[in-house]
């Protein structure tokens, strides 16, 4: 996508009544032929029920389909405890900022951005976070269902994993989105731009290069490479 929009991951939830694009997107697909919701895209299938305003389903449809790799990204920066109870509290971000999103940017960038905000705040203030009461609203029994099936990295990754850790969290934000979710440069940029601030992928290139030379730099200290 070539223009750059702030999210908001926390937008204000508006009324149920769907918004004219995402009645537009709805209308299409309810009056496409038999059998195209088969291979219809999760964009569409969130935007026609989002126009339904069957905002529940929306967020249980998108959560079940990037929850895995959401969970992913998020065991990448922390242990598996808390990555499951950041993905928790991601989990009832998207329930109550969905019904605002408008397909501005695409939708997993904006779960993304979701989930490295609720990655931020944990960072900033882990024992806060540890001691409060997890909630228990349908979308932390999704997050907690999902994270149950998923598999979290272990095993061969663990020692770069290691090495990834000696990296900011926003360096190792960077490389995950980048490498192992394959996001496009302009869902980066949306995921990691600061409120108003928009980046350009173009700089995230550059910062992404340096990224790689320094973590080739720490494989060569460990011997991983030579």
């Amino acid at each position: 996508m070539a223009r750059h929009t702030t999210v908001t991951p926390f937008a204000e939830v508006p009324s149920r009544e769907p918004s004219g694009g995402n009645r537009a997107r709805a209308r299409a697909l309810f009056e496409a032929p038999k059998g195209y919701a088969e291979v219809v895209s999760l964009e569409d299938q969130v935007a026609a029920l989002l126009g339904r305003g069957q905002m529940d389903e929306a967020a249980t449809v998108a959560l079940q389909a990037l929850g895995p790799a959401l969970l992913g990204y998020l065991a990448s920066l922390f242990g598996e405890d808390d990555a499951r109870d950041v993905f928790s509290v991601l989990a009832e971000d998207a329930w109550r900022g969905l019904p605002g999103f408008r397909f501005e940017c695409s939708l997993r960038a904006w779960f993304f951005r979701l989930a490295w905000h609720a990655a931020s705040r944990h960072l900033r203030d882990p024992w806060h976070r540890r001691a409060e009461p997890l909630p228990s609203s349908a979308a932390s029994r999704l997050a907690a269902s999902i994270a149950r099936a998923s598999q979290l990295p272990g095993g061969r990754s663990e020692t770069l994993r290691a090495l990834r850790k000696r990296l900011t969290p926003e360096e190792q934000t960077l490389l995950v989105l980048r490498v192992d979710k394959e996001l496009e440069w302009n869902e980066v940029a949306e995921v990691l731009a600061e409120s108003g601030r928009p980046i350009e992928p173009a700089a995230l290139r550059k910062r992404f290069e340096r990224v790689k030379d320094r973590l080739a730099a720490l494989a060569r200290d460990e011997g991983l490479l030579e």
